[in-house]
């Protein structure tokens, strides 16, 4: 069984399953809408072995895609052939270990390269590019998930890509950034650009206040903004033989705020109290004011101190909450105000808002109701004041992942469609694919798609029409 540091006991989808496998026909409860047609892409950690005390976050990307056509569904599963992953399939066995670095044992011929590109599958400029964020995208077959090899843009891009490039829906422009852009546990961070021709245009570097882990940025029409907060990469604690990432509230909490068509020599530091985010919901301009929507806990959970000692599960729920930045002030602190107290996480929005005021906003969330807070067990739908619309939670004992908006059309008014999310029923020990109205959860799902396996708990996803 997996070791996950700070995932709750009860929650037993986390451990791998051993198989690559294609489910031409699947079998579906209720009628799935005949607008549906393309390819819903899942990434996770799937590690093909498992190291002692490995963390959730460092498993073998596993894709999971589901296409549905004329209300027909199929299923394939791939493993990403990474460098990681070969060497240890030829050899039989773990190579790697902690943060995937080499084991003592490991013979010298073994590749350094730890990349396990799990945690993100996005579409862009014709390429299907599965992230994760220490190295560079890995290019899929978009068909048949076979693996082609790094993508580096004819060589344009170096060094570490975000596993949550940003997809301007105006210009299809993609935005990404780096940290550890000059080595390990460093605090310089690149930040660029990709034009939707899948031309690098831009890559430029800076340094952050410290050396942090960074999981996503913001994006709005005008501005980029990198949050440097204090889950904090230390190589002096590496070292030593403590937590290369630590929680170290001490340090606070800073945003970077810079023009989209300035450098990042004019980045704009703010400050704020010590907080974590992982992910980030929708980002737009309000006159002078930048307002952010993020999930957001007092603590980063499923991480420890520098000490060792394990973060407050209390204090790591993340909630929806709204940051303010006031470009016109004379001040460099942001505001940041809770709109929900429901815990919750992998939030999502119609993407052809991206970056632009959105008026609908949708994450998976724990329930309240139930002894086991920690698990994901429903979905919540929200205005663009971040107030909830409805709520869905499923049977005790199922758990679902990142909710994925799907638009009826591509000239459809915002939230007009659906959303999809992967179920696990735990009581029968298998996954479906839930689709909904996007505007009626509280109604559940007009549609299952139904495997006869489980999908272990993954990370994030995307659709892919088709064509």
């Amino acid at each position: 069984m997996l070791q996950v540091t700070g995932i709750p006991d009860a929650c037993d989808n986390l451990a791998p399953i051993p198989m690559e496998c294609d489910a031409p026909f699947l079998s579906i409860k209720g009628e799935l809408p005949r607008e549906l047609n393309g390819t819903l892409y899942r990434n996770g950690a799937n590690p093909q072995f498992v190291s002692p005390n490995a963390h959730w976050f460092f498993g073998d990307g596993m894709l999971h895609a589901f296409h549905l056509e004329n209300g027909r569904a199929s299923y394939r599963n791939r493993w990403v052939r990474t460098p990681k992953w070969l060497a240890e399939h030829e050899a039989g066995r773990p190579l790697y270990g902690e943060f995937n670095l080499k084991l003592p044992d490991a013979p010298r011929s073994v590749p350094d390269d730890g990349n396990v590109a799990n945690t993100n599958i996005v579409f862009h400029a014709g390429r299907l590019l599965a992230l994760e964020e220490a190295h560079l995208p890995m290019q899929i077959e978009r068909d048949t998930l076979e693996t082609r090899c790094y993508c580096d843009y004819g060589g344009a891009l170096k060094g570490p890509f975000t596993a949550h490039p940003k997809i301007d829906p105006v210009t299809g422009e993609m935005l990404f950034f780096g940290y550890n852009a000059s080595g390990p546990l460093t605090r310089t961070m690149s930040f660029g650009a990709i034009d939707a021709s899948g031309n690098v245009t831009r890559l430029e570097h800076f340094k952050a206040p410290f050396a942090a882990m960074v999981h996503d940025f913001i994006v709005t029409e005008h501005h980029v903004l990198f949050p440097i907060l204090p889950l904090t990469g230390s190589i002096w604690r590496a070292m030593r033989g403590r937590p290369p990432y630590a929680w170290d509230p001490r340090k606070g909490s800073y945003v970077g705020v810079m023009k989209r068509s300035g450098s990042t020599r004019d980045v704009r530091w703010f400050r704020g109290e010590a907080c974590f985010v992982f992910h980030v919901m929708n980002a737009w301009e309000d006159g002078t004011r930048i307002v952010a929507d993020v999930m957001q806990s007092e603590e980063a959970p499923l991480f420890t101190h520098p000490d060792g000692r394990r973060t407050d599960p209390e204090k790591g729920r993340a909630r929806l909450c709204r940051w303010s930045f006031d470009l016109a002030g004379n001040t460099n602190a942001f505001k940041r105000s809770y709109l929900d107290e429901i815990s919750g996480e992998f939030p999502r929005i119609d993407e052809r808002r991206a970056g632009l005021r959105s008026g609908h906003g949708w994450y998976a969330c724990a329930s309240p109701e139930t002894p086991m807070l920690g698990m994901l067990t429903g979905l919540v739908h929200v205005d663009g004041n971040g107030h909830r619309r409805t709520r869905y939670l499923l049977p005790t004992g199922d758990t679902i992942g990142e909710p994925v908006f799907v638009p009826r059309a591509a000239d459809a008014n915002e939230a007009e469609g659906w959303l999809l999310a992967v179920v696990w029923r735990g009581c029968e020990n298998r996954s479906d694919l839930a689709v909904f109205n996007a505007t009626d959860i509280a109604a559940g799902p007009i549609a299952l798609v139904q495997l006869g396996h489980r999908i272990p708990d993954g990370f994030h996803g995307n659709w892919v029409p088709a064509g």
